[in-house]
């Protein structure tokens, strides 16, 4: 059977155990809860072949600034039949215009690269059981009051308004911050996914506040199992492998178009959210 034959419908409630199957078989850690997440944020898409599901994607919309493309997953045995490409155009439909960004694997870089998008960099995944450290001083945990203000942080490292997404992980998870001179200076998150509980997004002004941050919750979770994804750029990759947290993979950072954000010295993504979230 053609892949013309298949039905592009949009994502239901009732579509979700397939999805949570699908990302298994591709060896992704997501749980249920993980995918409602992502869907609770996102529209997505599924593809059809009688009455399974056999293909996902997601599009995650930061108000008009931006979208991620992700959870593209199609079943193994449906590979090569152009399956993905129609995902795709129905995600870029979406997608209404905005810019788009997303992390691939190295079997999708070409239908991505056809697609228009561009490299950008790489996404580095690190995991592992947290080491005893001592809590850093200068760190502390977020109020709700203090939401407003990570997420205006959040805006100038990111380059889009994210307060939803900021909002959901507040009601799952727990921020940490820096405070400098009374105000913010620094955020990360620490929430339930896949194994254990992933740190990101992580936002600070330099490297050595980052490390504070992520220090916060390790110190807090000794013996549990930490997942962090950061990018190449960012130099904090090999401080990670140190604290126990091994580098098992990534993937690459693509964007259409091409055109990056405007450097803001303030304020740098040092962990992302998710791979599939930014």
């Amino acid at each position: 059977m053609q892949a013309s034959q298949i039905e592009i419908v949009p994502f239901g409630p009732d579509h979700l155990e397939a999805a949570v199957a699908l990302s298994q078989q591709a060896g992704w850690p997501h749980r249920t809860e993980d995918w409602q997440l992502a869907l609770a944020l996102s529209e997505g898409m599924v593809a059809i072949e009688d009455g399974k599901v056999v293909g996902t994607v997601l599009v995650t919309p930061y108000k008009g600034d931006c979208a991620t493309i992700n959870m593209v997953i199609v079943d193994e045995t449906m590979r090569g039949r152009g399956l993905g490409r129609r995902l795709m155009d129905a995600a870029l439909l979406t997608a209404g215009g905005r810019p788009l960004r997303l992390v691939a694997t190295t079997a999708g870089l070409p239908l991505y690269q056809k697609l228009g998008f561009r490299e950008t960099g790489t996404v580095l995944q690190h995991q592992g059981l947290a080491g005893e450290i001592a809590a850093p001083a200068e760190t502390e945990a977020a109020t709700a009051a203090d939401l407003p203000a990570i997420a205006t942080l959040d805006r100038l490292a990111f380059g889009a308004d994210r307060e939803g997404l900021l909002s959901y992980l507040a009601g799952i998870g727990e921020f940490a911050v820096i405070r400098s001179g009374g105000r913010i200076s620094g955020f990360a998150c620490l929430r339930p996914f896949g194994r254990g509980e992933v740190i990101g997004p992580v936002v600070a002004a330099d490297l050595s506040k980052a490390k504070t941050l992520i220090e916060h919750f390790i110190a807090r979770r000794p013996g549990r199992f930490l997942r962090v994804d950061t990018t190449d750029e960012t130099g904090l990759s090999p401080w990670l492998a140190e604290q126990g947290l091994v580098h098992v993979g990534g993937g690459i950072t693509m964007r259409q178009p091409l055109a990056k954000d405007a450097a803001d010295p303030t304020a740098t993504t040092f962990a992302l959210a998710s791979q599939a979230l930014g």
